[in-house]
């Protein structure tokens, strides 16, 4: 993206209802040219105009106007390497092509060559907001995208420190005794690693009177299902575990950029689930933050025991509310396939408000019940509850009744299960990692926010 005003050539955002008019307008050469090339305006579709010097500008269709961002998405590797544009005045919205535009000329570079370089699209008016959301979500992809050999616990902490320093935010990074101590369930979890666990503690005040929101995310930078291992086939995207974190350090970004009169408690429980000696064993009894005691059905459903320490730290603080987001089940996948996280929340109004935020922003998630009838599935004999069901079926909303466990009564709280990757390439959708649910809890906390403070922005 670039901030230079009317140097690029003109982009003309098309709606298929208004294909018509939109010829009309256009010289008769050009109007020719696209009816010939079968130009219809659907989402996405782009076309080169000639001009007599090269290229005129291009058109690209929105279809009936329900792509949002996704149909610039594919502008930037689409269009001309190297190439400056600028949205023409008409039916595109600056805010949906900046979004789309940015996040579709992401690739991850760490360890391959950037390849030929994206087009280019001037900044339009307004649309600010847009390129910080891109670049918040971009930065999530990268963590998400990195290796765990590159991204172990404490490298992931220290994102969140980096974070925190870039917005004056505080962030205490808590390890060794003190995390065995505070965080057991995290310590067991991680114990199995060379690499200590870590959890991060980020705060932030927008306003010194604003609600407090708790953002958790599950951390687990790489996942070999421990001693209960994992297939390789189930082990070969456990890098993006740790996707959770990502998605709440976006989220974080987001608001702390944009400056909402709210303050943040965000939490990072970053662990390495391996094999050794000491790594955590089936049946073993585990202590929690809360003080329950959790036996362990499989060392594979480690992700809730990284999370249930990290809800009940966040539910001691006095929170207004309570999202955690985690790359958790395989069984949320099964339900609900790889685009819509499952959404499990004991608050109907928090739910409706996160499903119309996602909707909004075009962030989407779909709720499941978190059905009291399963809850007898996590009972064990030897401890308060198990980490993992008696039954084989469920598995989304026993994950989801085992943290509803650690959340006292009266905090509203919600549960993002997330996949938070992309299989193949799409428009704006690169393959790798993504940061789902992130720009709608962006959205949520704005709308909140606006209702406490009307003058705040989005």
């Amino acid at each position: 993206m670039t901030s230079s005003a009317s140097q690029g050539l003109p982009l003309h955002a098309v709606r298929a209802d208004a294909l018509a008019g939109f010829l009309n307008n256009l010289p008769s050469a050009a109007a020719a040219f696209l009816r010939g090339a079968g130009f219809t305006a659907r989402a996405g579709e782009v076309a080169l105009l000639p001009g007599t010097d090269g290229l005129a500008g291009a058109a690209v269709g929105l279809g009936n106007g329900d792509a949002g961002p996704w149909a610039y998405g594919g502008l930037a590797r689409g269009l001309p390497s190297g190439s400056a544009w600028r949205l023409a005045p008409g039916e595109g919205d600056p805010a949906e092509a900046t979004l789309g535009w940015a996040l579709g000329a992401y690739r991850p570079i760490r360890h391959k060559a950037a390849g030929a370089a994206p087009a280019v699209l001037e900044l339009p008016l307004g649309s600010e907001q847009a390129l910080m959301t891109a670049e918040a979500i971009c930065a999530a992809r990268d963590l998400i995208n990195a290796p765990a050999a590159d991204l172990g616990p404490v490298e992931l902490a220290e994102a969140a420190v980096a974070l925190a320093a870039r917005h004056g935010a505080s962030c205490e990074v808590i390890a060794d005794e003190a995390l065995a101590q505070g965080f057991p369930a995290v310590a067991a979890v991680g114990g199995g690693s060379p690499r200590p666990p870590r959890v991060a503690v980020l705060r932030w005040t927008g306003a010194a009177d604003g609600p407090l929101i708790a953002l958790c995310g599950k951390g687990v930078c790489f996942d070999s299902g421990g001693l209960d291992l994992k297939p390789p086939a189930g082990m070969l995207r456990m890098k993006k575990d740790m996707a959770g974190a990502a998605v709440v350090l976006a989220a974080a970004e987001m608001v702390m950029r944009s400056g909402l009169p709210v303050r943040l408690l965000v939490l990072v429980g970053a662990v390495e689930n391996a094999i050794s000696g000491h790594a955590m064993r089936p049946m073993d009894v585990l202590r929690t933050r809360k003080g329950l005691r959790v036996e362990i059905g499989n060392t594979d459903a480690e992700g809730r025991l990284v999370l249930c320490d990290l809800l009940a730290f966040a539910s001691e603080q006095g929170p207004a509310a309570i999202i955690d987001c985690a790359t958790l089940t395989g069984a949320a996948r099964v339900a609900l396939g790889p685009d819509l996280p499952a959404l499990f929340c004991n608050d109907d109004d928090l739910a409706t408000r996160l499903l119309a935020a996602g909707d909004a922003v075009r962030d989407p998630m779909w709720r499941l019940p978190l059905h009291d009838g399963y809850d007898s599935w996590l009972d064990s004999p030897f401890a308060d509850l198990s980490n993992t069901a008696q039954k084989p079926m469920a598995g989304a909303i026993t994950a989801a009744l085992f943290l509803r466990r650690f959340v006292p009564a009266g905090i509203p709280w919600a549960h993002l299960d997330l996949y938070a990757w992309n299989d193949s390439n799409r428009p704006g959708r690169p393959e790798g990692g993504e940061a789902q649910c992130a720009r709608a809890l962006h959205a949520l906390i704005a709308n909140r926010a606006q209702r406490l403070h009307p003058a705040a922005g989005p």
